[in-house]
């Protein structure tokens, strides 16, 4: 069968990868067309548009760029009738894919949803646009299942969330190998993840670095994302005890001690790897004010969310300074709060339940759209 694949940023990119190399067990005739990333194109199909070419963070940001992104939906609307897919596959990025959702309901497409979006945190109204435009919806985290099903009576699936299979399925890094080809030496290293667009790395990285002189004895590991080229992230890097590695974010993580990280799906990859973290987020100005007022949540890493607590020290805006950065890390490296820590990161895991999303996913996908042919 053909499937028609969308993912608009890099945490999608690795779950639509995984997703798809279910979907060609289940389906050994399984044909993709995709917009995503270098890891979807791996898994084979032919790529329409990269995540680089998409991903705008912010209010502010979407508004300065809304020409550009509705001529991406009207572009991928008529690519979509060419392909004429089976299955329509969205992976997050609600913006844009509840758009295409909403045409491709009247023009009679078969659409599924694989993450949802985060409506329980804000748009909450867009429930009547899934109920009305998506014939599937694929959940990942434990409390959506009863968001969706006792608040709005919409069913969904819960199949777990496809972090724990990334990371299961993960090669070991080879430390002393991984130091070498890096030039690190025998510090202890403490991994910086200041996401993925040019937007927040700007106004992350600055701040995270302004503390590498009070830590002499770590070193300090910028973990570069696949969407940016390393050059963008030199004009940062003035200090001797930092590093910047490019696209192996769980390699960076799998040799570090510590981590300052931005508010994301990589908060959770942080505490799925047990790595002990404090979460980072600064927007612009506009965006942030925006924000306080439509976002209902007490917190906004996921790891606080799902397990309903503080876990994780959360740095918000002004609070994101130097001060307490510098605070909140001695605090992570201190052993006493390293066992609590580790003993919540086993919590949270027992809660996000056991390995095989992707399979899960894609045998309800493929059960799903067989039965409609």
């Amino acid at each position: 069968m053909k499937y028609y694949i969308i993912a608009g940023e890099a945490s999608g990119d690795l779950h639509a990868a995984n997703l798809m190399k279910a979907l060609k067990k289940v389906d050994p005739d399984a044909n993709f067309r995709f917009w995503g990333g270098d890891l979807m194109a791996e898994q084979g199909g032919t790529p329409v548009k990269h995540y680089r070419d998409l991903a705008f963070m912010g209010f502010a940001e979407v508004i300065s760029n809304l020409r550009t992104i509705l001529s991406n939906i009207s572009f991928c609307k008529k690519d979509i009738t060419a392909y004429k897919p089976d299955a329509l596959i969205f992976i997050d990025y609600p913006g844009f894919n509840l758009r295409i959702a909403k045409w491709a309901r009247k023009k009679g497409y078969n659409t599924h949803f694989y993450i949802s979006p985060q409506i329980w945190a804000w748009k909450e109204n867009r429930i009547k646009d899934i109920q009305r435009d998506v014939d599937q919806m694929y959940v990942i985290l434990p409390f959506e299942k009863d968001f969706y099903e006792k608040k709005h009576s919409y069913k969904v699936h819960f199949v777990g969330h496809p972090l724990i299979d990334a990371i299961a399925n993960r090669p070991p890094v080879r430390v002393k190998k991984f130091r070498a080809e890096y030039g690190l030496d025998q510090r202890p290293v403490i991994a910086l993840l200041p996401g993925s667009r040019k937007q927040e790395i700007s106004k992350m990285l600055e701040i995270m670095l302004s503390i590498t002189g009070d830590f002499k004895e770590y070193q300090f590991v910028i973990a570069g994302a696949p969407s940016q080229e390393p050059e963008f992230y030199h004009k940062y890097i003035k200090k001797k005890n930092v590093h910047l590695v490019m696209n192996k974010t769980y390699d960076v993580l799998g040799v570090s001690t510590a981590a300052l990280v931005t508010s994301g799906t990589a908060t959770l990859e942080t505490a799925l790897l047990k790595i002990p973290e404090v979460v980072c987020y600064k927007g612009s100005f506009i965006s942030y004010q925006i924000a306080k007022r439509v976002i209902n949540l007490d917190y906004i890493s996921l790891v606080n969310l799902i397990m309903d607590r503080e876990v994780v020290k959360e740095l918000i805006q002004y609070d994101f300074n130097r001060k307490n950065l510098k605070k909140e890390l001695n605090k992570i490296l201190s052993a006493e709060h390293r066992e609590k820590m580790f003993s919540d990161y086993y919590d949270l895991e027992q809660k996000l339940g056991g390995i095989g999303a992707s399979e899960k996913t894609a045998r309800l996908i493929f059960e799903n759209t067989a039965s409609k042919k």
